[in-house]
């Protein structure tokens, strides 16, 4: 039975709506656990330095290893919690393409894990971005295909013109 959803995909590609659809239509109770809640987590100096994790006024988002330490961490977290019996749904963001799974696949050995891919024209991501205004305009466009490059997924889902219902329902088609 599938433990844990991993959704990948750029900023404002619709990832956190698609989580919060998830949780209504999957047939038991999920955990929506996302990266934006590891970096609120995070002290406020965390948040601005090289260490920690520094987003420019561009929206480019960079890590150091204060950052990289406690995202080791979390990842442990969310498995250990889907290993006592939680199932859960990640929402991140791969900026690392290849490697960001890599280490998500190290962190969750043993379970088993749905990757999906998140997809969304990136104008389309950009318009959500300026809406939104909580984040620098620009991210969605940064992030929109490298976190997709070299990424191998089960599913993916396109949310440019799909609610984000019936994206959770394609998602949940291959749960198992």
């Amino acid at each position: 039975m599938t433990q844990v959803i991993v959704l990948n995909g750029g900023s404002s590609a619709g990832k956190s709506a698609m989580a919060r659809s998830l949780q209504v239509v999957l047939p038991e109770p999920w955990l929506s656990i996302s990266i934006d809640d590891l970096v609120d987590a995070m002290p406020a100096a965390m948040q601005t330095s090289g260490s920690g994790i520094e987003i420019g006024s561009d929206g480019e988002v960079n890590v150091g290893p204060g950052f990289r330490r406690l995202q080791h961490a979390w990842r442990e977290g969310i498995a250990a919690m889907a290993r006592a019996g939680a199932p859960v749904i990640v929402d991140d963001v791969f900026l690392g393409g290849p490697s960001s799974q890599q280490e998500w696949d190290k962190a969750l050995t043993g379970l088993d894990v749905l990757w999906v891919g998140v997809r969304c024209d990136v104008a389309v991501a950009a318009r959500r971005e300026l809406a939104r205004q909580d984040r620098p305009q620009g991210m969605a466009e940064l992030q929109a295909e490298v976190v997709h490059q070299g990424v191998r997924y089960d599913v993916e889902v396109d949310t440019t013109d799909q609610e984000p219902l019936e994206a959770a329902r394609a998602v949940a088609a291959h749960v198992r």
